[in-house]
């Protein structure tokens, strides 16, 4: 496969930006990443956007203008000229496309610094912004029930949230209902649930749709963590093996075993 200016492009931003990703579609079949390098790169533009700058105006534009590429998208329409939206509208379906507008709306917690409002509003943060990148990343490589990709994607969601607490604290916002040890380590738990059950029913994924669940690997080993000494969140004690890490990557991705 050859992969053109703005795949190129795409690879790069998420090299540099999402290091975790980007080994992740590089573990993927060489088809499969001319799909998930553009959504990671969508994940890098959209995930960074409320946080280069302290105007929340101006970041609820930056917000605004990816919603409005992926409608555009979904629209069937013409689409705006970039070296992200221009890969994303040859991967994305219009349903897909559509299914991302969420995904990016949600994103509007991370601009101010409320609380969550509650426990139902903290699950769609995640499920939004985990869960829809994830399904979208899947479904369009392949045939993928969504309630397992959900249920896996929120295991992996709330595993990446716990490892940026000290980070999220650190810019002045509230991430969790009950950040006391109990209350990471129940969350913790309920994540492995849906881990587990996502695994119990991977045969509703298809082997090309596997390939976007790669960038979940670390998730039991983290959750695992967790749950067996939940102050390691708070401490910023979350920090793996590298080699280990490469190791398991190479595992999953031989195996299939997510």
């Amino acid at each position: 496969m050859q992969f053109d200016a703005d795949l190129t492009a795409c690879a790069a931003l998420v090299e540099k930006a999402d290091p975790d990703r980007f080994r992740a579609a590089m573990a993927a079949p060489v088809e499969a990443r001319a799909v998930l390098f553009p959504l990671y790169a969508l994940n890098v533009e959209v995930s960074r956007a409320p946080w280069v700058t302290q105007e929340p105006m101006i970041a609820e534009m930056r917000l605004q203008w990816w919603r409005d590429a992926l409608q555009e998208i979904a629209d069937g329409g013409p689409v705006r000229r970039h070296e992200v939206v221009t890969p994303l509208a040859g991967v994305l379906s219009p349903h897909l496309a559509a299914s991302l507008d969420e995904y990016v709306a949600v994103r509007r917690w991370d601009i101010y610094k409320d609380p969550f409002e509650d426990r139902e509003h903290f699950d769609n943060y995640i499920t939004c912004s985990s869960g829809r990148l994830m399904v979208a990343a899947a479904q369009a490589l392949g045939p993928a029930e969504q309630e397992v990709v959900q249920d896996f994607a929120f295991a992996a969601g709330i595993a990446g949230w716990l490892r940026a607490i000290p980070e999220l604290e650190a810019r002045g916002r509230i991430p969790l209902l009950d950040g006391t040890p109990d209350g990471v380590q129940a969350l913790a738990q309920e994540a492995l649930a849906r881990l587990y059950s996502a695994r119990r029913n991977r045969s509703a994924v298809s082997n090309p749709a596997r390939a976007a669940l790669l960038a979940g690997w670390q998730t039991e080993r983290v959750l695992k963590r967790i749950v067996a000494a939940p102050h390691r969140v708070a401490a910023g004690d979350m920090v793996f093996d590298d080699v280990r890490s490469r190791l398991r990557l190479a595992w999953v991705a031989l195996s299939g075993q997510w």
